[in-house]
């Protein structure tokens, strides 16, 4: 588990500045009171102490590259454990990947002056585990922002919207990638990992002006029904390369302005009205689903039917069936009611496991004769004893049958008592 979440260093450099002059004025002090000093030695104190301050705002941090005609700092594979403290306040695009952050904490990006003109920050491959609340706060032109493969651990439900998410303005950013930021099982703290992606994508409304979002090779295995209810203004949304089964609990409705739609690769056997009634429903949508493993049978008799009609779907030619064996690599539009039929025909997984159930309870079967035919003499004496106690039970039912049918004989019972 990564570090906690705290206020980045960087956010001092008011207090830098401030101790740079008291260090001046300091050996300025000196210097005077020490009259039998020569005044070199002032002057070499002074040019020490101002050649050992943090380079001054404009410059470049040394383990970076800078173009400040490019508006452009790379500092990239530096094996950086924090954000740089000195970054020039005119740069507008910031690559930090491939370092080793682990933690950005709130206000990482802080500066005095602001860092107003920064437009578009990678932070891709710096094995960040955490991104805590507020950890892109007073970045006012923040547009694009890619954490993608970073094993994520924690991402604040605020790392987006601030802490004071009812209060805080909307968030200025456009595009969004979060692409393979899973982290390993033994990682997620038994917690939904789509559950926290979704937290931070929905919290407080901050992310409605956002345009793109790519989620891919996240191996989600659903989306949760309200992960893009706060999205009105998304236009392209990237899931490809995921472990989605269904799209029935997620809603497109809302998605007005959606224009592309990813679904490439993932585990999705069929579309159900809803999904459609919903993807054909968004007036600009071009939605893609190639090599998904589709099953032909009489639930796919909709989609079918479906995509015959629609324009919607690009590259509809190239889908295939994946299930049943004999409707393999049958091409989607070539399909009719008579081919979609739900036959009892089980995948060889499935197959194969009831194999095993009927060798389990065939081996058990045979367990139970072998006990029975070891016991065989004791269970033939309980089964005579049993049928001795009926026999009797029988023949007393039948005596006193005969007595009541008789009256005679009821009359000298009678007469006995007596």
């Amino acid at each position: 588990m990564p570090g906690g979440c705290s206020r980045g260093p960087a956010a001092g450099d008011g207090r830098l500045r401030l101790a740079r002059l008291a260090l001046v004025l300091l050996g300025w002090v000196s210097s005077s009171l020490t009259s039998s000093a020569p005044s070199t030695s002032s002057a070499s104190f002074l040019a020490s102490a101002v050649s050992a301050q943090p380079p001054l705002p404009g410059q470049c941090p040394q383990p970076c590259e800078c173009s400040e005609a490019a508006r452009t700092v790379k500092c990239v594979n530096r094996n950086l454990t924090e954000v740089p403290a000195d970054l020039p306040h005119y740069v507008r695009n910031l690559f930090l990947t491939g370092n080793q952050l682990a933690v950005l904490p709130a206000g990482a990006f802080a500066r005095r002056p602001p860092l107003a003109e920064l437009a578009a920050l990678n932070l891709s491959g710096s094995s960040l585990e955490a991104v805590c609340a507020d950890a892109f706060e007073h970045l006012p032109s923040l547009r694009q922002l890619d954490l993608s493969h970073n094993p994520l651990v924690n991402l604040s439900a605020f790392a987006f919207s601030g802490s004071n998410a009812s209060f805080s303005a909307p968030s200025p950013l456009v595009e969004l990638m979060l692409n393979h930021i899973v982290p390993p099982d033994d990682e997620r703290q038994n917690r939904s990992f789509e559950g926290m992606v979704a937290a931070a994508l929905r919290a407080g409304q901050a992310l409605r002006g956002l345009r793109r979002l790519e989620l891919a090779s996240n191996h989600f295995l659903y989306l949760p029904r309200d992960v893009l209810a706060q999205l009105p203004g998304l236009r392209h949304l990237d899931l490809r390369n995921n472990s989605l089964v269904s799209l029935t609990y997620v809603s497109f409705g809302n998605l007005t302005h959606l224009e592309s739609l990813h679904l490439e690769d993932n585990a999705l056997k069929v579309l159900h009205n809803g999904t459609l009634a919903e993807l054909q429903s968004l007036p600009h949508v071009r939605v893609f689903l190639d090599n998904n493993p589709w099953v032909c049978d009489c639930q796919m008799a909709d989609m079918v039917a479906w995509l015959k009609e629609t324009e919607v779907v690009q590259g509809k030619a190239r889908l295939t069936c994946a299930f049943p064996e004999k409707m393999r690599n049958r091409a989607l539009l070539e399909l009719n009611s008579s081919h979609l039929e739900c036959d009892p025909i089980l995948p060889p997984s499935l197959q194969t496991s009831y194999v095993f159930l009927g060798i389990v309870l065939a081996l058990i079967g045979a367990i139970f004769l072998l006990v029975l035919y070891l016991n065989r003499k004791g269970i033939k004496k309980w089964m005579h004893n049993i049928r001795d106690a009926c026999r009797d039970h029988m023949e007393g039912y039948h005596y006193r049958y005969e007595i009541n049918a008789d009256p005679r004989l009821t009359n000298l019972s009678s007469n006995s008592d007596v």
